[in-house]
């Protein structure tokens, strides 16, 4: 089996176990950075069920969220109908390992794009900063560290400068607005909490 193959049948089939996998809210980290922005173009990559893409709309973005999994995208677009937004959301299905959506934007925010297949992430990381517009934002948060209570506790994870580093960017167009770990506390999914590291890199594209 392909490795793109791979990854749509896990995505569509961990989506298909259950019929809703995310909370729905937005990522907390996400939101306290791109508040202070000035909505415009933004691309959602990983939408999931498309709860940030439902906080985005309604802080005035134009949204287009992207998804593997054409399950997460059916879901998506009926969360943004139901909070009244739709007009403000287009949803696409990609392969990010094959296929990148076009256009410039001015926020590119990649929220936990990990994955347990196969996956050039490195690449679609570098691909993300190039669809950033000239006064963008590049926005990743990601997984530093596993949850106390995953099944992934002793795996190796980035740190948010190795993160960082992949990307590449010309120090002449890009300032590097936060390369950090916060913690935060967490409640898992059997109730309870534990304290999670979120890698964050907020990079600015200037030229």
């Amino acid at each position: 089996m392909a490795a793109t193959d791979e990854a749509e049948r896990f995505w569509e089939e961990r989506y298909q176990r259950s019929d809703r996998i995310w909370s729905g809210r937005v990522n907390p980290v996400m939101a306290e950075i791109v508040e202070p922005l000035k909505p415009g173009r933004v691309l959602d990559l990983g939408c999931g069920e498309g709860g940030d893409a439902v906080w985005l709309a309604r802080q005035g973005w134009r949204v287009t969220g992207v998804d593997i999994s054409a399950t997460a995208l059916e879901r998506a677009a009926v969360h943004v109908a139901e909070a009244g937004v739709a007009e403000r959301v287009t949803f696409e299905r990609h392969d990010l390992a094959t296929d990148f959506p076009e256009g410039e934007f001015d926020l590119v925010s990649a929220q936990f794009l990990q994955s347990p297949v196969d996956f050039p992430r490195d690449e679609v990381l570098r691909r993300a900063a190039g669809a950033v517009a000239v006064g963008g934002v590049l926005l990743i948060v990601e997984h530093g560290a596993a949850p106390p209570w995953s099944d992934h506790a002793h795996a190796d994870f980035p740190t948010a400068q190795e993160t960082f580093d992949v990307l590449r960017l010309d120090p002449a167009r890009w300032t590097a607005e936060r390369v950090d770990a916060p913690e935060r506390e967490a409640t898992g999914p059997d109730g309870h909490t534990g304290i999670l590291t979120d890698n964050v890199i907020v990079a600015r594209r200037t030229r």
